[in-house]
């Protein structure tokens, strides 16, 4: 049944009823790219646009206001989970039937929105992932770095072996979730660094929420945030130790925050 069609892609609603769509931008330094962004946004399909930010010293705020978002401030820098918990907050206290983050960055693309949130919306996944790697020509000329893809592509690899699910990437930050797995999930619990985004996808795993993914073009440009080596290589040591906690707690060696209870 065709109950809604946006204005930029074809999304089937199967229900006569819209979905209520919030939006969510993690922001840090985003200034020169907030208003791109949120250009691209398709408007149509979202009840509410929330920016976050984390005690940036530019002039994200200000944009952010004049472009009419609903705006939350840090006055002490959280770090990305920290900011992701913020956001997630204040959109479940909207009652959302969805929740989109979409970093303001401008590295990924936000008129394909409509498209992570469709199978959300039809009940066929809990959690969306918009996923950079297709191919390895793809990601490169995206811009990705050598060293990054390489690492995702070991730790991707990794966590589908340990977690039984196949997913392109694990490691993307365009992501769409159900209410019901934002409920459900301890995100509060998780790091507030970037680990957090791989605490929260193999911890809802363990939770039996079903995770799928859709291709995204791969953007990296200067005004885009990216992470150093070291911070990457930190990052890919959590993540391992992160899959460690997981099957440990799954054999029943020790019993994780992280994870629903066996």
């Amino acid at each position: 049944m065709l109950l809604r069609n946006s204005k930029n892609h074809n999304i089937l609603w199967e229900s006569s009823k819209k979905p209520k769509i919030i939006v969510v931008l993690p922001a840090y330094f985003a200034e020169k790219t907030v208003r791109k962004t949120y250009d691209d946004l398709p408007k149509d399909l979202i009840s509410e646009i929330i920016l976050v930010d984390d005690a940036s010293k530019d002039k994200t705020v200000e944009v952010a206001k004049k472009l009419g978002l609903s705006v939350y401030i840090h006055p002490k820098n959280k770090g990305y989970g920290g900011n992701q918990k913020t956001c997630y907050d204040q959109a479940l206290k909207r009652n959302p039937s969805v929740v989109v983050m979409v970093h303001p960055d401008y590295q990924y693309d936000p008129k394909l929105l409509g498209i992570l949130c469709e199978p959300i919306v039809n009940g066929r996944v809990d959690i969306m992932l918009g996923s950079r790697i297709q191919s390895r020509r793809q990601a490169l000329a995206g811009g990705m770095p050598l060293y990054k893809y390489f690492f995702n592509r070991f730790l991707t690899m990794l966590e589908n072996i340990v977690l039984g699910i196949n997913l392109s990437e694990f490691h993307t930050g365009y992501r769409a979730f159900s209410s019901k797995s934002l409920n459900m999930l301890p995100y509060h619990k998780f790091s507030d660094d970037f680990v957090f985004d791989q605490e929260i996808l193999i911890s809802a795993v363990s939770y039996g929420l079903t995770i799928s993914d859709t291709p995204v073009p791969c953007k990296y440009f200067p005004e885009a945030s990216s992470i150093n080596f070291k911070r990457s290589t930190t990052y890919g040591i959590m993540t391992l130790w992160t899959l460690s906690l997981y099957v440990m707690h799954q054999a029943g060696l020790i019993k994780s925050k992280f994870f629903k209870k066996i």
